[in-house]
């Protein structure tokens, strides 16, 4: 792609703010509303630079979830190119960097856009029905969360308090935790449904949990953070995004620490692997085998069971 303009949006739940950069200098500083009608004021903005066409400019801007949820929907709408990166990817590539508002990191983001564009990868988004999955997955998550809270105070300090007043606390939790266990069940069966109703999504479905220890959930979540393994191909890479993949730290002669997993991951699908993997060891077969074998060997039982981990997913 023969890029002339690169524009850099820093952006916050009420605004925006938007940064145009030539290669050479900023030509084009703006802050809008983030909304469809400050959108579009800007892009009358942009339209206004010398010889501007979308199909000479790339928009850079970090995830950040629902938040750009208006501006990828309107610049895609109108075929402007879209470059999603990680905040963490951004700021590491910056270097030193001293104070910070909105109107800098607009800045820094379309110069990181120009620096990089031999890296550059365009943003397409997934398929209507796995944004639903993820907004099904994502309520899920929140509704065990919010259970789990409840439930496990009073499941743990059992035995440690009096037993009228630990009869009192379940009798006033116990009509929040049975609504919850009820939207919960509805969630799942929504899941199911979408997965069930789109043959692409069954049949992936059908293969992920076909490999034992992997279950709905940690299969839903696969699917949601892969784009259907549309994102990723190398199992291996999926590994390191799941914080799954160990990595050497050392340097020189004076440097040794131990090999360990990246903390840059995606949390959720880590510990799903981990019960998957915990699941795995306890069924009869390949992965049971292999973890008792190393075991009795002397390896460590979380190294070991971070490789059954790594063998999940490139099952």
């Amino acid at each position: 792609m023969d890029i002339r303009y690169f524009i850099g949006v820093d952006i916050s739940k009420a605004t925006l703010d938007w940064a145009v950069f030539d290669g050479k200098t900023i030509v084009l500083q703006s802050q809008s509303a983030n909304s469809e009608t400050g959108i579009k004021t800007t892009l009358k903005l942009l339209k206004a630079l010398p010889g501007f066409t979308l199909r000479e400019a790339v928009c850079c801007m970090e995830h950040t979830g629902i938040y750009n949820a208006h501006i990828i929907s309107h610049l895609y709408k109108i075929k402007l190119s879209l470059w999603l990166e990680s905040s963490l990817q951004i700021k590491k590539a910056g270097g030193l960097q001293r104070g910070k508002n909105d109107a800098i990191d607009a800045v820094r983001i379309a110069e990181y856009a120009f620096r990089f564009r031999d890296q550059m990868r365009l943003w397409q988004p997934p398929r209507p029905i796995l944004q639903k999955l993820a907004v099904l997955s994502a309520l899920r998550q929140r509704l065990l969360r919010v259970r789990q809270q409840l439930q496990q105070p009073i499941t743990e300090q059992q035995g440690f308090v009096d037993a009228t007043l630990q009869r009192q606390l379940l009798k006033s939790c116990q009509a929040s935790i049975k609504s919850l266990t009820t939207d919960l069940e509805k969630a799942d069966q929504q899941i199911t449904h979408l997965i069930q109703s789109d043959e692409r999504l069954k049949e992936l479905f059908g293969w992920i949990t076909s490999v034992p220890g992997i279950g709905s959930a940690t299969a839903t979540e696969v699917l949601v953070a892969t784009d259907e393994f549309n994102q990723f191909t190398d199992p291996k890479k999926l590994a390191c995004h799941a914080g799954v993949a160990p990595f050497e730290y050392k340097s020189g002669s004076s440097v040794r620490g131990k090999t360990s997993v990246s903390q840059h991951a995606r949390k959720r699908l880590k510990s799903l692997f981990h019960l998957g993997a915990m699941s795995a060891i306890r069924m009869n077969g390949e992965l049971q085998d292999y973890y008792r074998r190393k075991v009795a060997e002397g390896k460590n039982k979380m190294l070991v069971l971070n490789a059954v981990r790594n063998k999940l997913i490139h099952r």
